[in-house]
């Protein structure tokens, strides 16, 4: 099965809020949850796409909204329907790195898979993919964030300081640092 991502600019029905959505779906609106979908899909996808073995994100992105389907009905509205969603993804997205540590796969896998297509462009692409992963997974945390929403996510400065709680001059130091620690990362792996 293939996750089907829109690549939408603007939000279906960008008048109705998440929240009323999600209580839309909770009261047996099934249209809600296909709203949401695709206003979240490609964020979703982009954000485990970053952070996950290219043999894994179709799976990954189908199990994110699997578990939205299924924990929807939890859903409290403390936080933001982004942030939960957000969250939720993190979540799958440890989860599948522990179910590959657990199968002692590594990306050494995907690399090897790389190595033996016949097309070298898209080999050295998958290494490419690979190698950013992996400095994006030895930065810290607040670095990582702040890639996946400016990248992942698409979101402006102002839009991510706000999520944040910052100023938008602080979020973009946030970010420069954020890009230093990342290319620093990448830069070790070309020594």
């Amino acid at each position: 099965m293939t996750t089907n991502v829109v690549d939408s600019t603007q939000p279906l029905h960008p008048d109705m809020s998440d929240e009323y959505l999600v209580q839309q779906f909770i009261q047996g609106d099934e249209q809600a949850f296909d709203i949401l979908y695709h206003r979240y899909a490609k964020k979703v996808y982009n954000r485990v796409r970053y952070l996950t073995p290219k043999t894994d994100v179709e799976d990954v992105t189908q199990e994110v909204f699997i578990a939205v389907i299924r924990s929807l009905h939890s859903f409290r509205g403390k936080a933001k329907f982004s942030t939960w969603l957000r969250t939720l993804t993190n979540n799958k997205i440890a989860e599948n790195h522990r179910k590959r540590s657990r199968k002692k796969e590594t990306m050494q896998v995907d690399l090897e898979h790389a190595e033996r297509s016949s097309d070298h462009s898209s080999a050295s692409s998958m290494e490419d993919i690979i190698t950013m992963q992996n400095a994006l997974n030895k930065i810290p945390e607040k670095y990582r964030e702040i890639i996946l929403l400016r990248f992942a996510e698409e979101m402006r400065f102002k839009e991510i300081a706000k999520l944040l709680h910052q100023n938008p001059e602080a979020t973009k130091s946030l970010f420069r640092r954020a890009m230093s620690a990342l290319t620093e990362n990448l830069e070790e792996k070309n020594d």
